[in-house]
This record gives structure tokens, sequence and C-alpha cells, in this order.
């Protein structure tokens, strides 16, 4: 029955036996007819996926978690795989734009009827932008990630985005939360919202995205390094998908005036990204590059979450946040 959610018929029997507490191993291999090695390789697989531990009253024995929290717990890691492949997903797409980009070896645009336009090396996609800037009339949505921005960086977007929002463009941005540690960078972004942009910050974006007018989109080909190259896309199938993703952020994000504090007790929603990119098994590079911190500040993170649950791995962190309603759903 529990096919579906990883755990094989044999686990299960076992499972469903633990739950109404039997006498030890011998008293699970007599109710189901089972050797003593099949009964124990299917203990380890139920303790794999945390569906039993040992008992708080006897650490000798074994305990069944409830049904409750155990098809939870199942759930959860399905989800926290899926995940793990949509992300896969996202690399053979930025492989891909990259592939093309080599195979195109004087790096000409393909026709534009295609609606993707490819844009190779940071001297080309600013070039690009300064086009697109002076043809935007109406909205300009921006993703923002990379964590607090470079000086030069803000010195010259200044003038660009005084000029758009005086043509009466609206402008949204959203920025990492990781800025809100950053007093040059939050100074900036109250400059935005003084001038009529608005701003809000997220825990983490996918990637630098740059909506025109809802005509035209501008995205880094590689999340890793943005300056590498860009694809714009136009045909209105991607644009209205990346419109959803962007409406769909910008609604979760809070507003760079709502105070980054958790309640007591509780988990910044840094530190529940952290958290849930843990449970996804993420290395401390990666978690830092999602976040917009440096590899030193995501160790120190990635550290202090495992020792307040006291979990033993990436995965168990996860698992044991979902357990005490740290993270308000499963792992997505």
């Amino acid at each position: 029955m529990l096919n579906s959610l990883g755990l094989d018929p044999l686990a299960e029997s076992v499972y469903r036996v633990m739950l109404d507490r039997p006498q030890g191993v011998a008293d699970i291999c007599l109710r189901l007819d089972l050797s003593e090695e099949e009964v124990r390789s299917a203990l380890d697989r139920l303790s794999a996926l945390a569906l039993i531990r040992a008992s708080n009253e006897n650490p000798h024995q074994l305990h069944a978690v409830s049904p409750h929290v155990g098809m939870e717990l199942l759930i959860a890691q399905q989800q926290a795989e899926l995940a793990e492949r949509q992300q896969r997903l996202e690399a053979s797409r930025a492989a891909a734009a990259r592939f093309i980009l080599d195979y195109d070896g004087n790096h000409e645009s393909v026709p534009a009827e295609a609606g993707v336009t490819y844009l190779s090396g940071l001297d080309s996609i600013r070039d690009h932008l300064a086009i697109l800037n002076s043809k935007v009339s109406t909205e300009l949505l921006t993703f923002a990630p990379g964590g607090p921005q470079t000086p030069e960086n803000m010195r010259a977007s200044r003038p660009l985005n005084q000029k758009l929002l005086e043509r009466g463009v609206r402008m949204r941005t959203i920025y990492l939360d990781s800025i809100r540690s950053d007093r040059a960078t939050v100074g900036h972004a109250h400059w935005l919202v003084e001038q009529g942009c608005q701003v809000r910050t997220a825990p983490s974006l996918p990637n630098r995205m740059i909506i025109y007018d809802r005509e035209f989109a501008l995205i880094a080909s590689n999340a890793d390094d943005t300056s590498a190259g860009a694809v714009q896309v136009s045909s209105p199938g991607m644009i209205a998908t990346l419109h959803a993703l962007f409406e769909s952020v910008w609604q979760s994000a809070a507003p760079l005036e709502e105070p980054a504090n958790p309640d007591p007790g509780g988990l910044t929603r840094q530190q529940a990204e952290a958290l849930r990119l843990l449970a996804l098994g993420h290395t401390d590079e990666a978690i830092a590059k999602r976040l917009g911190v440096s590899p030193r500040t995501a160790r120190r993170i990635a550290s202090g979450l495992m020792a307040y649950l006291n979990a033993r791995s990436r995965f168990q962190a996860g698992v044991f946040a979902v357990q005490k309603g740290f993270l308000s759903s499963p792992v997505e």
C-alpha cells in the first residue's frame, strides 16, 4: 500500500506490527513468519526513514513513530527528492544554454521569431540592458540575488533607476534577506523606496532576472556566474510563466520595513531556508550562494542549526525541523 511512499511491503508489514508494540524481534518474526535476518533488515530500512527510533523510556527498545508523523516524514522525503530533481533540471537548462552558446561560434542571436536571444559576456549584457532600459515604459520587475551589492553597482544604478521612476515606470525589486545586515545596501534600498520603487526581500532567489513591460525578460544563463551570459526571452508563454514566478515570490517576500527577527524560540526566514537547503543535501558553498552570504557564514548557520536540532545528518535536520514545527510544511 505504501510503495508509492518508498516503503516496500516487507518493511510496511514490520512497521504495522511495530505500531502494535511487539515484544522484541522474536515476536515480530513469529507474527509475520519471517526470519530474523529479514526482520532486522526491515528495521534498518525503517530506521533510515526515521519511522522507528530508540525509545525514550528504554533506549534498548525500538519505538515506532505514529502514522500521523510517519506518513508526513515519508512525504517530506519524497518532496525533498522531487526538489533535488527540479534543481538538476534547472542545472540542465543552464548547461543547455551554455552548450548552444558554444555551438554558436560567432555568438550571433537565434532568429527573433524563436523568442530567445543568447548574449555572451558582460559587455554584451550591459549593451542589451541599455537598449531595454530605454524602451521600458510601464513596469520593471527584478530578482536581485547575490546578497549585499557592491558600491560601484549601486552608484552606477542610481541615475538609471531615478530616470526610470521619473518616467513613471513602476519598479518592484526583490533582494535577498542577507542585505539587511549590510548598511550600505540597506541604505540604497531605502533610497529606492523613497524614489517610488517597491522593495522586498526573500531568503533565497532562483536566479537573476529582469522582466520589462511583461514583454521581455532577461535571465542569467549561469546562476553561479551572472556575468558569463544571459538569455532574453520574449515568447508570451515564457513571459507569463516568469511573471507568475515573480508574483509568487513577491507575495511571500517581506517588505523592507518589516523586521527580520522571528518570534521568540522561532527561526528567521533565512535560517528556515538554510534548514530547507540542508535537508536537500546542499553543500555549505551552495547554501552560501543561495542565501547571498559568505561560505564562512553559511557554515556557521548550518552548524548552529544542526547543533540546535541535535541532528546527525542534513536530511535528519529537515525531518526534526518538521517534527518541531520550524518548517511550516514538509521540505519542498
